[in-house]
């Protein structure tokens, strides 16, 4: 399998993109083309069911969209004027074929295709209990919690019966549902993950982010509102709103890595808020240096807004080979340099005597910047200064983003100097909480409801965690009859 991200070893990682097209013929072939556009949300599996009017067909693979879904054959088995498609990594559940969505499921009202970005924080609880009354789970997907809460709902109407299930249920996300009674497109309460609408002619369309609407040649019409249900059936489209409102808390971490910059995400052009994010860190953390070189591809929009606030030229100093996944041998260390050097490049000629600044999205564990900053040194440059467009990453994610454990986070281990020790670099710096809140025009973080979710930074989580909490008291009480044993 291989990866867009050269370094995605080292980046937190969105779980997935979903897309879904209702009243359009050949309804598939623009999933297809919508997951294509949404490949760097998740690039694990993909997977496309269709609805023709009688039946419901899927097709599921491990691997990239293309090589599974542009062969004419696989499009033409996934007939009918409705589909929904997924791309994956995997955060909840195992690397398997049965994890793949969308997940499929006949209900006592007929077919149930649910394609789902986001987390439950409570899957673990609720699967407990529905296993317990007789549920017999097919995945280990969280996702397939929502279907079992839909099947075992006492209301009458499957709409009531989908509700119920979401009223159960915390975390986050964003869900395209198809049944035979139409498609059901919605966000939780707190709209933590994306979700936009479109149309193409008479056809209505749902996307995680707006740049898979550009590429099939649909009108952005809005995003789908924390907490909004929208219906499609045929021509007709309704919005119900079923939860009691809350202060929205979209990811913020969208703006810094997991949107393409070519997308709109809350209103905001995200190329426009990363050009912000880097303009802030330079006026946060100036330095004396000679270049600005982004880390790619990532790191480019931060890195031209530092330069132009800096006034410091920007040059491409590290270049990438776009034609290189995964590196597909490593037998030992010296091949594992080279299996770097295979994806970036130094450019020698450019670096040698300077004093250069390197501007990155984020910093995880910590290894790729490791990798950068001697990359620098080996190609002669005279400083290597560190800027990194985001606050440190001190906290997981629970709602739908790969992160390692927090004891594997560099910023959760160490303070600034044993980070700055660890990256081997003269200065390492990143933009403030406030900062990254300045540059989507707020004037700083409210203390009280702020405005997205950024826990991953702050630790400050804007849902129950009940699973988690569960865990960490059954671990607290094991310790305690250690001890007392």
């Amino acid at each position: 399998m291989f990866s867009t991200n050269p370094f995605d070893d080292d980046k937190l990682r969105e779980e997935c993109g979903i897309f879904g097209v209702s009243g359009s013929d050949g309804a598939a072939a623009l999933v297809a083309l919508g997951l294509h556009a949404l490949q760097h949300r998740g690039q694990e599996a993909a997977g496309i069911s269709s609805f023709d009017g009688v039946q419901f067909h899927t097709h599921r693979a491990m691997g990239h969209v293309a090589g599974n879904f542009d062969r004419p054959e696989v499009i033409e088995a996934l007939p009918g004027s409705t589909a929904v498609g997924h791309v994956r990594y995997s955060t909840s559940g195992e690397t398997a074929l049965r994890n793949v969505q969308p997940l499929y499921a006949e209900l006592a009202s007929g077919g149930f295709a649910v394609a789902h970005n986001g987390n439950l924080s409570n899957a673990l609880r609720l699967r407990k209990d529905l296993v317990r009354t007789g549920s017999i789970f097919q995945s280990t997907s969280d996702t397939e919690v929502i279907i079992h809460l839909v099947a075992t709902s006492n209301y009458r109407t499957l709409l009531d019966r989908f509700i119920d299930a979401l009223k159960q249920v915390e975390g986050a996300y964003s869900l395209i549902c198809m049944t035979p009674e139409g498609m059901i497109a919605c966000r939780d309460p707190l709209g933590i993950r994306p979700l936009v609408m479109g149309k193409l002619g008479d056809s209505v369309i749902f996307a995680s982010e707006t740049v898979a609407l550009d590429v099939v040649g649909a009108e952005y019409v809005r995003d789908v509102e924390p907490g909004e249900l929208v219906i499609v059936k045929g021509t007709e489209m309704r919005s119900i709103r079923p939860f009691t409102p809350n202060a929205a808390r979209p990811c913020i971490f969208e703006y810094v890595y997991f949107s393409r910059p070519d997308s709109i995400s809350g209103g905001n052009s995200v190329y426009s808020v990363r050009k912000a994010i880097g303009a802030e860190l330079a006026i946060e953390n100036p330095v004396d240096a000679d270049l600005v070189i982004p880390v790619p591809d990532s790191g480019v929009p931060a890195a031209i807004g530092y330069a132009q606030q800096s006034g410091i030229p920007f040059e491409l100093g590290i270049i990438r080979s776009h034609y290189v996944g995964r590196t597909f041998i490593q037998p030992a260390d010296a091949v594992r340099h080279l299996g770097v050097k295979l994806k970036h490049n130094a450019n020698r000629a450019l670096i040698q005597g300077k004093r250069i600044v390197l501007i990155d999205d984020s910093i995880v564990r910590g290894t790729t910047s490791l990798k950068i900053v001697q990359m620098m040194r080996d190609a002669g440059a005279a400083e290597v200064h560190m800027r990194i467009a985001s606050p440190p990453t001190r906290h997981s994610c629970f709602y739908g983003v790969d992160t390692p454990e927090r004891a594997k986070l560099l910023a959760a281990k160490l303070d600034l100097g044993g980070m700055t020790e660890y990256i081997q670099a003269d200065s390492l710096a990143f933009v403030s909480i406030d900062g990254l809140y300045k540059a989507l025009g707020e004037a700083e973080r409210a203390a009280v409801r702020p405005k997205y979710c950024d826990a991953c930074f702050t630790g400050d989580y804007p849902t129950p965690l009940t699973d988690q909490d569960e865990t960490r008291s059954v671990d607290q009480l094991a310790m305690l009859e250690e001890r007392v044993g």
